[in-house]
């Protein structure tokens, strides 16, 4: 075994606090190591699992350099930490996948520039910085786009649709000036993601093509396996080996694509991190996507894909707590939907609160039991 490979008793740090952190820490104490949590928040999802939860700014490096110095190895839960606690942190300790990569991925402008700079499929774009640049931009690539802000940007946070050139001027006010690209409006037939892994000895494996529903730019459904050609999800998967390589990733990377009405796949964005969409993988794969993360982070191998049943994922959101606590027996009376809850002390609509995963002999009939689990927790 390497010198490198961090065994169980170690323990490794999460900057950052959510449900992805929870679902890691959770992976990560089932195989004995010991999980620290760094965020400015206190009772977190990820601290109310966790050995130890560090509470203090992501701008106060001193704390982070002394959260690092206690752990073997640093990862992410979410791409919004700044990069300066990301290099704070690789002072004292390994993190992994690199600052650099979180770098590159949380700033819209730059992951384009990434991608375009390796030849691989994006939306048209412009880098906006001016109202003259968004109204060139719109005369360039058409009058119905979406505008979005270069950083901090996730569940349709921060974007805008525009429908003529007359628009630009409110799109721009409602921007405040901010650093923006403006995309091209695509027409797609359905969203679709690749989960995928690369480990410390450059080792490559994913989940297969999933199939992404969403509401209100926020995921709703997932469906695994996604319902694409043979031929379609080879390309998917391809592409995605190819950003995990040019980035030098270690650990979990999802890209999510759009597949146009004419059958092309077009990168929509990258996420260096377990994913939403790869929920289902803790119930219906034989090694998860976190504990890929904690294999990967750790120098270890990484395990199997293998889908054990067709699943299907529901989100639940705050919105379901409108009228008291969720019936959660009567979702639970499906003996093959599993429940997940996140821990959050307090739900608000559009607010991710758990979910559900449903496994089924088919993908479709996987779909409708998690949609009728949900239904059934209005009752």
């Amino acid at each position: 075994m390497s010198p490198r490979v961090i065994l169980p008793g170690a323990a490794v740090g999460v900057l950052g606090s959510g449900q992805l952190g929870r679902m890691f820490a959770i992976a990560a104490r089932r195989m004995g190591y010991r999980v620290h949590t760094f965020s400015p928040d206190t009772d977190t999802p990820t601290g109310q699992v966790a050995d130890l939860e560090i509470v203090a700014p992501y701008e106060d490096l001193d704390a982070v350099r002394r959260f690092a110095q206690q752990v073997r190895v640093v990862t992410f839960e979410f791409e919004n930490v700044p990069a300066e606690t990301a290099a704070a942190a690789a002072e004292c300790s390994q993190v992994r996948p690199r600052g650099e990569v979180l770098h590159t991925t949380q700033n819209r402008l730059r992951e384009k520039g990434f991608l375009v700079g390796n030849g691989f499929p994006v939306a048209p774009f412009r880098e906006v910085r001016t109202l003259a640049e968004l109204q060139q931009g719109l005369i360039e690539i058409g009058p119905k786009a979406i505008l979005k802000t270069a950083g901090f940007g996730y569940d349709g946070k921060g974007q805008i649709k525009i429908h003529a050139l007359s628009a630009a001027e409110e799109a721009w006010r409602r921007m405040q000036g901010q650093e923006c690209v403006l995309e091209a409006w695509i027409e797609f037939e359905k969203e679709v993601s690749v989960v995928a892994v690369r480990g410390a000895d450059g080792a490559f494996v994913h989940y297969g093509v999933v199939e992404n529903d969403h509401k209100n730019h926020i995921l709703d459904l997932t469906r695994a396996p996604g319902r694409v050609s043979p031929g379609l999800a080879l390309e998917a998967i391809e592409i995605s080996r190819a950003v995990l390589e040019k980035l030098d990733v270690i650990g979990v990377l999802c890209v999510e694509f759009f597949v146009t009405t004419d059958g092309r796949l077009l990168i929509n964005e990258l996420a260096p991190r377990p994913h939403n969409s790869g929920h289902f993988t803790f119930d219906a794969c034989i090694t998860s996507q976190f504990e890929q993360q904690l294999r990967a982070a750790c120098g270890l191998p990484l395990g199997s894909t293998e889908l054990l049943r067709p699943a299907a994922m529901a989100n639940l959101m705050g919105d379901l707590w409108d009228n008291g606590e969720p019936n959660w027996a009567a979702a639970l009376a499906m003996p093959d939907v599993k429940l997940h809850l996140y821990g959050k002390m307090s739900a608000r609509p559009g607010r991710k609160m758990g979910h559900l995963t449903a496994l089924a002999a088919s993908v479709d009939a996987a779909a409708e039991m998690a949609q009728a689990a949900r239904v059934m927790l209005l009752k």
